[in-house]
């Protein structure tokens, strides 16, 4: 019965996904079709993938301001929370600590690729499975 109920909304869900992004491709079309004798075809290309990133950019927006969780009352302020607050009260001193960041890992990505390649393979590789 819930597995009944679980499968019916992967299903709709995917029927609605299906059909976003096939509204998505139509409205691709229509924007360079419409376009495409005005500026030509690689402006026109260049158009739909900057609507289509705007589009994205919307949604993104929406659905991050949806998730963010409601602070708790009394609760002390985390370590991204002190750096924030730091970089509000002192915007030199944080946008010198980042180009001084900056600069390091341009140094050390020079002196030793082998660490750069080292930390984009480790942020491009998928998560361990949990453990049990």
């Amino acid at each position: 019965m819930i597995f009944g109920k679980v499968a019916g909304m992967v299903a709709a869900f995917a029927a609605i996904a299906a059909a976003a992004a096939i509204c998505m491709v139509a409205v691709a079309f229509a924007i360079y079709a419409g376009l495409r004798e005005l500026i030509g075809p690689a402006w026109a290309a260049a158009a739909v993938a900057g609507v289509v990133a705007l589009i994205a950019l919307i949604i993104a927006a929406v659905i991050s301001r949806k998730a963010r969780p409601k602070p708790v009352k009394d609760a002390p302020p985390s370590l991204a929370d002190k750096i924030v607050e730091l970089a509000k009260e002192r915007p030199v001193l944080a946008a010198a600590a980042a180009t001084v960041a900056a600069a390091a890992a341009v140094v050390v990505a020079i002196k030793n690729p082998r660490i750069l390649t080292a930390i984009i393979a480790g942020l491009a590789s998928p998560p361990p499975p949990p453990r049990r």
